[in-house]
């Protein structure tokens, strides 16, 4: 472990019952940590709930901090503001190792030893790299023009964090279609499975119709309810159509099955996001409509409500940055959806090996797990773009626990509050989302010239 810590060495756990793990997978998953680390700082610095708690119960709170001129209440540890900076920090570590490991095809090189090692020092560089922004002169110019590169950085993530989305459903159906010429039965599994995805996605949209709407009002959510639901309509119709069908023989109702479940889902979020609507009753009392009633009653545990979700959505994000980097989603992101002709049609298809097919020869026991050093031969996913992927999760983290353009007002606690900034940005999502899939549908389509594979 000193040697993980000050060394070249992959880092792995202690105990030796734990599976065998790949060192460019132990790279990964220490970044990961020390991501989640910062992330869970940020969400500190926005609870209001922790910051009593600390005032309350932390001795000499005050003379504290005092002394690390962090305010009478350490009001400069909190807040928006707080998190921009810290944000700031972890975003100028990725970066710096975006640009530090470009064009990096050896494993042996010395900035490879750098990126799989040495984490002591690189915790160092990412704590100081945190607290040196909370020392940047002229703070207010500093705050507006970082969050309009926040903006910018976290809508790239979401149009990333979708194409892969539409990347998953062509590998999917792909690879179960693999299958058809061995067993009879992939294709009633991917039957019983497209059969599913398109229950859950209808009755999704009858229940969104029936508690997000009445006859009166809620304009917003039947136009977005109608339109959405009539955009899944139309990819499933293109998407076995038969000018499709013949450029592109697996494209099928299981993608479109996959990609109108999203949609629904970030209807439902876009929805469950808006402020809410009030009118005047009978009684001249405002009344808020455009929700389901039995909703006043979810909001009970707003703690434990929030940090359910919370979890969820940055585990969606953590689980976008490590699969982004595979082969496969990388050719993806650059519009290709190949897969190999010698694909064997399986249930847990996202568990391919990603790396040399002789890594096995290369493997190390020091008392601990078992690493394999996969990378001998050279490199096994990019490492900058691996690195400039993390540097748009830093900046969509830092607009995310901020509530986007409602910075001011943001707490932590009101994470799922709704407020017109993230309503527009899910609902652009779910547009954004269709259009790519469309694309791939209709890419042939439109340039015969050019050579698709979906």
């Amino acid at each position: 472990q000193l040697a993980c810590c000050c060394g070249a060495a992959a880092c792995s756990l202690c105990c030796t019952c734990c599976p065998k793990i790949k060192q460019s997978t132990s790279t990964r998953f220490m970044y990961a940590l020390y991501f989640i680390l910062v992330t869970i700082i940020c969400c500190v610095m926005m609870s209001t709930t922790v910051a009593n708690e600390m005032k309350t119960h932390i001795p000499f709170y005050k003379e504290m901090c005092k002394s690390i001129q962090a305010g009478e209440m350490c009001e400069k540890l909190v807040g928006y503001s707080a998190v921009y900076k810290v944000c700031f920090g972890m975003a100028c570590f990725f970066f710096l190792f975006f640009l530090f490991t470009i064009k990096i095809n050896s494993s042996k090189s010395c900035r490879a030893y750098i990126h799989n090692g040495f984490w002591l020092f690189k915790l160092i560089l990412l704590a100081a790299m945190c607290s040196g922004a909370f020392f940047i002169p002229d703070q207010d110019t500093f705050l507006n023009a970082w969050r309009y590169v926040g903006a910018t950085g976290g809508f790239l993530f979401i149009a990333i964090q979708l194409i892969l989305l539409v990347e998953f459903a062509h590998k999917w159906n792909k690879n179960w279609t693999a299958g058809e010429n061995h067993k009879q039965m992939w294709n009633g599994l991917l039957a019983l499975v497209t059969l599913i995805l398109y229950s859950v996605a209808v009755a999704a949209l009858v229940l969104m119709a029936l508690f997000y709407t009445r006859s009166e009002g809620c304009m917003y959510n039947k136009v977005l309810i109608g339109v959405n639901g009539g955009l899944c309509l139309i990819v499933s119709l293109v998407a076995v159509s038969p000018c499709v069908q013949n450029r592109q023989p697996h494209s099928g109702l299981l993608q479109s099955g996959v990609i109108s479940c999203y949609v629904m889902y970030l209807t439902f979020s876009a929805l469950s996001s808006k402020p809410p609507e009030t009118i005047l009753d009978e009684n001249n009392q405002n009344i808020t409509i455009c929700v389901p009633e039995f909703s006043q009653g979810l909001h009970r545990d707003e703690n434990l409500v929030t940090g359910l979700g919370t979890t969820i959505l940055f585990g969606c994000i953590l689980y976008s940055c490590l699969t982004s980097t595979t082969r496969a989603s990388s050719e993806a992101l650059r519009g290709i959806y190949a897969t190999p002709e010698t694909e064997v049609a399986r249930c847990c298809f996202c568990c391919m090996p990603d790396g040399d097919a002789d890594a096995k020869d290369y493997i190390e026991k020091r008392g601990g797990q078992t690493v394999i050093y996969d990378e001998k031969k050279g490199t096994v996913y990019s490492y900058a773009y691996f690195h400039f992927v993390f540097f748009l999760a830093s900046l969509y983290v830092m607009m995310t626990v901020t509530h986007w353009f409602h910075y001011e007002s943001a707490q932590i606690e009101k994470f799922f509050t709704g407020t017109w900034s993230i309503f527009w940005i899910k609902v652009v999502s779910c547009w954004v989302c269709i259009c790519l899939y469309l694309w791939t549908l209709i890419a042939p389509l439109c340039c015969p010239t050019r050579e698709f594979s979906v």
